[in-house]
C-alpha cells in the first residue's frame, strides 16, 4: 500500500516528468526547419539550390526553386507561403526541371521539362497562392509572369535594400549580391525576345540580390544568392542583421569560389553555422563530400559547423544558429 507521502512524492515526479517533456517539446517547435530540394534524395548535386524554410509558426518560405524542384505538384512542396528568387537566371529561377526526384543521376539530373514561358519559380506560386518577394525591377516583370500562370498580379510583392515584408512570422528583406540579373530572351517572349535573342542579348531587371529572413524565435539567415565578396555582408548582414546562419554558394566563376566563400564566413558574416548551395558538382556521394570537390575544400576552410544540404533531409536551427536536428 503506498502511502500518502509516497502518493505525493510518487504525483510529483510525474508532474515533473510531464513539465519536462513539454518544455522540451516547446523547445523543438521553437526551432526552424531547413529542408534542401535537390535532385537525387540523400545527395547535394550540381544543380541543388532550393530550399523550405519553415517558421516555428507554421509560415514556409521557398527559396530558388531552379530546376530541381519538379513543379507545382513535387510532394516535397506541401504548403508554400512565399516564393524567394534571387535573380533571374534559368538555374534559380527554372527555366526548365525535373520531372520527379532521382531523375537522371548526381551529375547530371533530368531536367527536360520546360517551364517557359511562366518558369518553375511562378508556377509554383502561382498553384500554391503564394507571394512571391522580390528586389529590384523584378516584381513588375514577375507580376505579369503570375497574371499569366492563373494567379495574382498583386501578390509579386516588392522589398528593396533597407525595408522589409512579413509572411506569417518571418520578416524578409533584401541584401545586395554582386551578380548579373538578365532575363533569357526565351523569358521574355513575343517580338522583344525574338530581338533581344538576334542581338545576343538579355532582358535586365536591376541588381540581384540576397536575402535575410528573420524567423518568429529570432534567428536570422542570410541567403547569399549568387554574389560575390560584398562590403554589405560584414557591415549589413553581420553588423545590422547580425545573422547567426548563412547559405552561401561556392561554386565558383559564376559566383564566390570556396575560398572565397570561407573568408565571407569567416570574416565578414561570422554566422554560427553555414550550409553551402550552388557548388556546381556532384558535392556528394552517400551523403558525404566526394574528396577533392569544391566542397570539401569549403567545409575544410570554414572555421564554423558547415551542414551539406543533402537533398530531403530535415534540418532544424535554434535561435542562435546551432542545428539541433538533421545534421
Amino acid at each position: 500500500m503506498i502511502g500518502k507521502r509516497s502518493r505525493a512524492g510518487l504525483f510529483t515526479a510525474t508532474a515533473a516528468a510531464i513539465g519536462l517533456a513539454m518544455t522540451a517539446g516547446a523547445t523543438h517547435a521553437a526551432n526552424v526547419k531547413v529542408t534542401p530540394l535537390g535532385a537525387i534524395d540523400g545527395e547535394f548535386c550540381v544543380l541543388d539550390r532550393a530550399m523550405v524554410f519553415e517558421d516555428p509558426d507554421g509560415t514556409r518560405i521557398l527559396y530558388d526553386a531552379g530546376r530541381t524542384v519538379a513543379g507545382p505538384g513535387d510532394p516535397r512542396l506541401g504548403r508554400i507561403d512565399a516564393v524567394l528568387i534571387s535573380h533571374m537566371h534559368g538555374d534559380h529561377l527554372g527555366d526548365r526541371h525535373i520531372p520527379m526526384v532521382n531523375a537522371g543521376a548526381c551529375g547530371k539530373p533530368d531536367i527536360s521539362v520546360s517551364a517557359l514561358p511562366h518558369s518553375n519559380s511562378v508556377a509554383i506560386a502561382a498553384a500554391k497562392g503564394a507571394k512571391i518577394v522580390t528586389g529590384s525591377e523584378m516584381p513588375s516583370f514577375l507580376a505579369g509572369k503570375l497574371a499569366a500562370a492563373g494567379g495574382d498580379a498583386k501578390d509579386s510583392l516588392l522589398v528593396r535594400f533597407g525595408a522589409s515584408r512579413t509572411i506569417g512570422g518571418v520578416a524578409i528583406t533584401t541584401v545586395p549580391a554582386v551578380h548579373s540579373n538578365g532575363v533569357a530572351p526565351d523569358m521574355i517572349g513575343g517580338s522583344l525576345g525574338e530581338a533581344l535573342k538576334e542581338a545576343g542579348m538579355n532582358g535586365y531587371v536591376g541588381p540581384a540580390t540576397g536575402y535575410v529572413l528573420t524567423f518568429s524565435n529570432g534567428l536570422a539567415v542570410y541567403l547569399s544568392g549568387d554574389t560575390g565578396i560584398t562590403a554589405e555582408q560584414d557591415l549589413v548582414v553581420r553588423g545590422h542583421y547580425k545573422a547567426k546562419l548563412a547559405v552561401i554558394n561556392i561554386g565558383d566563376v559564376f559566383t564566390t569560389g570556396p575560398t572565397e566563400a570561407a573568408y565571407v564566413v569567416n570574416q565578414l558574416v561570422q554566422p554560427a553555422a553555414v550550409i553551402p548551395s550552388h557548388a556546381n558538382e556532384e558535392a556528394t556521394s552517400g551523403g558525404k563530400a566526394r574528396a577533392g570537390s569544391r566542397t570539401e575544400a569549403f567545409m575544410q576552410a570554414a572555421t564554423m559547423p558547415v551542414h551539406l544540404p543533402l537533398s530531403g533531409r530535415v534540418m532544424e536551427f535554434d535561435a542562435g544558429g546551432a542545428c539541433v536536428a538533421g545534421c
